[in-house]
């Protein structure tokens, strides 16, 4: 038997908690940021560009001008691309609690629209934000009234010291491949290299598949062991799976992009940001590539965007998925359990 509507009082009743605590979460998070002099932004949703990355889904609407001119605007997958203008304009630390919507995506740990906590460091070093993250993942399960996270009959607690793990050392520990062998000087992925490492480790992979996805269908077997009992930090991803990151000062191939993983779900994606225009035009363009590849379509490059990136100070910055935030520090089934008026 299929489950009432969300609103229906006894619906509504049976998931109030988690709803109530979600407004003092945020709350709490605001008065945090707010603590350490951030500013909080609102950034548009409507967007020339929704983002340049090959698997990201938009959705797109058209504007039209009072000249009867139609142009077509995407709503944003991410307050990204503002939040940078901004920064170039001489912002030092600013956050959004945006509303941003993906498309082709769905189940207990997504949604076509949600939350998502960005927030950006000028001139501070991407190991900042990282401790940000740790800070807020502190804060969220002391303000939920549980003081830990879980999921799926995973615990973790928030007050134990965090695993930083390379994902390096996450493929050598938990697939046993050597990632860095697979990986030119420049941070390209030498597919071969990589497919015999796979399937010498026991992954099926196809004569079509791409280093990408070889190394997509490595990770996702690791996600699930990080973030229990304590939270991971997993970082120094590849620079070919980082587009809008710096490569590392140590190590070319690989680049300041991490991910904090909680109960197996990850919850954040922050860069130490790439500041040069060259460079990003030439990702994106790849990016698109491979969507016209993959899907069919491509999506327009923000011009604006890339002039502001030439102005732009270094900067570090976050995404943060607000929605499984509160999801895991509640305890609640899924992602709609914790949205106020989940699509419908």
């Amino acid at each position: 038997m299929a489950n009432p509507p969300w609103w229906t009082p006894e619906r509504l009743a049976d998931r109030r908690p988690a709803l109530v605590a979600r407004g003092r979460i945020k709350k709490a998070i605001i008065s945090h940021l707010e603590s350490q002099d951030f500013t909080e932004v609102e950034c548009a949703a409507l967007a020339i560009s929704p983002g340049n990355e090959a698997h990201l889904a938009a959705f797109a609407t058209a504007a039209i001008g009072l000249d009867g001119i139609s142009q077509t605007l995407y709503l944003h997958t991410s307050p990204e691309f503002a939040c940078k203008k901004l920064l170039a304009g001489g912002e030092k630390r600013i956050f959004d609690f945006a509303r941003v919507f993906r498309n082709r995506e769905g189940g207990p740990l997504h949604a076509f629209e949600f939350t998502m906590l960005e927030w950006y460091r000028a001139e501070e070093p991407y190991a900042a934000v990282m401790d940000d993250c740790l800070d807020l993942v502190w804060l969220g399960a002391e303000t939920s009234g549980i003081g830990q996270y879980s999921y799926r009959n995973r615990v973790c607690l928030p007050h134990l010291p965090a695993e930083r793990l390379t994902v390096a050392e996450a493929f050598s520990r938990h697939a046993e491949i050597d990632l860095l062998a697979s990986l030119s000087a420049e941070g390209e992925g030498d597919r071969d290299t990589l497919a015999a490492s796979a399937r010498a480790a026991g992954f099926e992979v196809a004569d079509d598949d791409t280093w990408a996805d070889i190394f997509s269908k490595v990770i996702v077997t690791i996600e699930p062991k990080l973030g229990a009992p304590a939270p991971t930090l997993l970082y120094e991803y590849p620079r070919c799976e980082a587009a809008l990151a710096r490569a590392t000062a140590h190590d070319p191939r690989v680049s300041e992009r991490f991910e904090l993983y909680v109960c197996g779900v990850e919850l954040a994606n922050g860069f130490g940001e790439l500041t040069d225009p060259v460079e990003q035009r030439a990702r994106f363009e790849t990016e698109m590539a491979e969507k016209q590849r993959l899907y069919g379509e491509r999506y327009p490059l923000d011009e604006d965007f890339l002039c502001a990136l030439a102005q732009m100070p270094e900067a570090s910055g976050v995404a943060l998925g607000f929605d499984r935030l509160v999801m895991l520090a509640t305890g609640a089934r899924c992602l709609s359990d914790v949205l106020w008026t989940p699509a419908s």
